[in-house]
């Protein structure tokens, strides 16, 4: 067994690993700008490769039989120059708002189907070397390739990469065997995420369902029968915001400031990263305006409009005024159930209504006071919240362990990927 390794432009790899250029691997095909329009995800005769697809669903070896891949609407739109993908093909995508621009997904089990690559992506075809299915996928993905991508990235708001611009970087080839045995350990991995986030998407329609029935009253908590009160937010709930804060204000460390991406990321139960104020600052301004306390509901009102987040510990923290609505607590109301009920489709529909079609969509104080939320009484309103946080504590561990998983696989792909961990 070979364990030396040799001194590379992309680092040290085993000396039995061959490389080769990119435009030495690949042939570039033809793809199609084709927008979201002219799809659907009903039927079709040809199925097409969308680059935000690439960039947030799409996993690094795109079965075919599996993946739920768009279908093109009228092929009279496609030129005669689009050319079918075949297994093995690389599709990469080459726009992107961030980092994340150049990612790859290798296609797998066409069969009998038909597959074009669509608007800002780059489709590949190997036209030299030996690669074992997925292989292409999985380390075309990895740090060792994505890193030399990344030099060649052009765009401040939107980042963007071309064929030319990549076509320096480097294709690394283990032995066959190598390869095989690399992609199975990985595809093990893949396949209990595959079933783990399944059993989230099951798990998160059991709640929405029974969410949407306890939150409206069609199914009631045993022991309960007083009838339900359909209430503005602003009749029983104060509706304020804070006072501004200005981007000079920011800092790295100190009291952490929310704005709306930040609400969002908590209610999704995402790591953040907060910006700062100072400790003076925000006293300075809290004595204006109170300070936020358990109980107490943030509304985004920008952004993702309509996103709450319920404030559960009274830790010290600050948020943009404008961009976030704040609900202060009250004796007759629980600001859980305030939650969940803004995630309810009864309150979701006024929001949208509010928000207006076809617009860049705010949703104001003054909108907030007259959202009208169906309420039982108090101690209903417990019993919904317990149900709730049940259901939503074993999403929440499931979506946890995913994350590690996800975590053990980064760790997985650097090393088997470099050749530094070696399987054969």
């Amino acid at each position: 067994m070979v364990r030396e390794m040799k001194h590379t432009e992309i680092g040290d790899i085993p000396v039995d690993w061959e490389l080769q250029t990119f435009e030495e691997t690949f042939r570039v095909l033809s793809n199609n700008t084709l927008s979201r329009e002219n799809l659907n995800n009903r039927g079709g005769a040809v199925r097409n490769i969308h680059y935000g697809d690439i960039l947030t669903k799409f996993p690094e070896v795109l079965d075919y039989r599996e993946e739920d891949i768009p279908y093109i609407n009228d092929l009279s739109l496609l030129t005669s120059s689009t050319q079918l993908l075949q297994d093995g093909d690389i599709v990469i995508a080459d726009t992107a708002e961030d980092d994340a621009v150049g990612k790859v997904t290798e296609v797998q089990n066409i069969g009998n189907g038909k597959l074009v690559a669509g608007l800002h992506t780059i489709p590949c075809r190997v036209k030299k070397g030996e690669f074992a299915p997925g292989w292409l996928g999985y380390y075309m993905n990895s740090h060792l390739f994505h890193g030399q991508v990344l030099p060649f990235v052009t765009g401040i708001k939107v980042s963007s990469i071309s064929k030319s611009a990549i076509s320096e970087t480097i294709i690394a080839i283990p032995p066959i065997e190598e390869q095989k045995a690399i992609i199975r350990a990985l595809r093990d991995v893949d396949a209990y995420l595959y079933h783990s986030n399944n059993l989230v998407v099951k798990k998160l329609a059991l709640k929405n369902g029974m969410m949407q029935k306890l939150l409206s009253g069609d199914i009631r908590v045993s022991g309960f029968t007083k009838p339900w009160e359909y209430k503005a937010l602003g009749s029983f709930r104060e509706i304020t915001s804070t006072i501004r804060v200005h981007e000079s204000d920011w800092r790295n460390n100190g009291i952490p400031f929310y704005r709306a991406r930040e609400i969002v990321a908590l209610h999704d139960n995402l790591a953040i990263s907060p910006l700062h104020i100072s400790e003076e600052l925000y006293i300075q301004n809290t004595l204006k305006c109170g300070e936020i306390s358990e109980g107490d509901l943030l509304i985004t009102g920008v952004g993702t409009i309509g996103v709450p987040y319920a404030v559960e510990a009274n830790d010290k923290f600050y948020f943009k005024d404008g961009n976030i609505i704040w609900a202060k607590k009250d004796k007759d109301s629980v600001g859980k159930f305030l939650f969940y009920q803004f995630d309810s489709s009864f309150v979701r529909k006024q929001i949208d209504d509010m928000a207006g079609i076809g617009t860049v969509g705010t949703y104001t104080i003054e909108g907030a006071k007259k959202t009208v939320i169906p309420m039982p009484e108090y101690q209903e309103q417990k019993e919904i919240v317990d149900i709730l946080n049940s259901i939503s504590g074993d999403i929440i561990k499931l979506q946890s362990k995913i994350q590690k998983i996800k975590g053990i696989k980064s760790g997985m792909m650097s090393g088997l990927l470099s050749g530094k961990i070696r399987l054969v």
